[in-house]
């Protein structure tokens, strides 16, 4: 079957346990917020809670939504890099089991893996050595089934490295000569602050959907203005959304017929309301958003459609603990958000 979504990401395990604001403290850790860490700082983190047990999922970003488009009905393919060991054949099995296309490539080293600390609000502090993750390069890829695909989805967590960066610059070369779509997900704020430059760049020449949270958006165009950073993103995008958490999100086309935006017009923004949801863990909210709107985008749906079911499935990860939703209830949700 041809493929829909080509996901390039970084494939984590995510080791998860709930900590207070005073572990948090102790380790020196801004909350909310992925730090990058060497394989030293990570055992120091996990010494601390060596008496407490933790949670084992599969992870990473644009992999956990390229799996939620797979239980969503999209043909998908998820590429990355693995370590020829036990965490690398558990992701193996997660993919087979969400029915899609494996390019995950196997290197001479550990698979990657975060540790995330879940506070009482919800937030989620994590702490990612990317193993094997930062040895995916040009090479990786499987150019002939990316040429086939519509949409091209990665992340900004890729230009952590520069074989990874150079990976996705291929990528997206060839993305755009077979007419594929270019979408992207900012991910978070660290790496906003450290590739700034390169992300509006970015943004400007080869991104048509763009997906960023509001403390992302505000240090990309230094304004804490949730509308105009909407604004500043439509400008430079065709199709988009500002997540604003509890507050649902602001998209783009607004009208209903769709259409991309005009840089020498104000472009016109829909607000997509939230449920009221009381949030047991966030991680994964992002990346089930993405996958929402991806799996609404393929489908022909207009933005606003396309923000209100990617909210629903955000609203929907949040209530529970860990990044992914069960492929059980993955059909049940297409079928609720999807229907025949």
């Amino acid at each position: 079957m041809k493929p829909v979504a080509y996901g390039i990401g970084n494939p984590l395990i995510d080791v998860v346990y709930h900590a207070s604001e005073n572990d948090l403290t102790a380790l020196g850790l801004d909350k909310g917020i992925m730090h990058l860490v060497t394989a030293e700082r990570q055992r120091e983190i996990l010494n601390r809670f060596a008496t407490r047990e933790p949670v084992l999922r599969p992870g990473g970003s644009a992999p956990n939504t390229m799996l939620a488009c797979g239980g969503l009905g999209v043909p998908t393919v998820v590429a990355g890099k693995i370590g020829n060991d036990d965490f690398g054949d558990s992701y193996r099995d997660q993919v087979a089991a969400y029915g899609i296309t494996s390019r995950l490539v196997a290197g001479d080293g550990p698979t990657g893996s975060s540790v995330i600390l879940i506070t009482p609000d919800g937030e989620r502090t994590m702490n990612t050595h990317l193993g094997m993750c930062q040895e995916y390069n040009r090479e990786d890829i499987d150019e002939a089934l990316l040429s086939q695909s519509n949409f091209l989805y990665f992340t900004g967590y890729m230009w952590d490295t520069d074989v990874q960066k150079e990976a996705l610059q291929h990528a997206i070369a060839i993305a755009r000569k077979n007419g594929a779509r270019v979408v992207f997900d900012v991910a978070d704020p660290f790496a906003v602050s450290r590739y700034r430059a390169d992300f509006l760049k970015l943004l400007e020449r080869d991104v048509d959907v763009v997906f960023s949270n509001h403390s992302e958006a505000s240090i990309l165009f230094d304004t804490d203005e949730r509308e105009e950073s909407a604004q500043s993103l439509a400008r430079l995008v065709p199709t988009g959304a500002l997540k604003i958490g509890k507050d649902g999100s602001l998209t783009w086309p607004a009208e209903e017929s769709g259409g991309a935006a005009d840089p020498a017009n104000q472009p016109s923004i829909a607000h997509v309301p939230a449920r009221p949801i009381k949030p047991t863990d966030t991680t994964g909210a992002g990346d089930m958003y993405a996958a929402g709107f991806l799996a609404a985008l393929s489908r022909g749906r207009n933005a606003p459609d396309a923000a209100r079911i990617a909210g629903y499935l955000a609203e929907e990860i949040i209530q529970q603990l860990g990044a992914q939703i069960s492929i059980d209830r993955m059909r049940e949700l297409r079928a609720e958000l999807f229907p025949v």
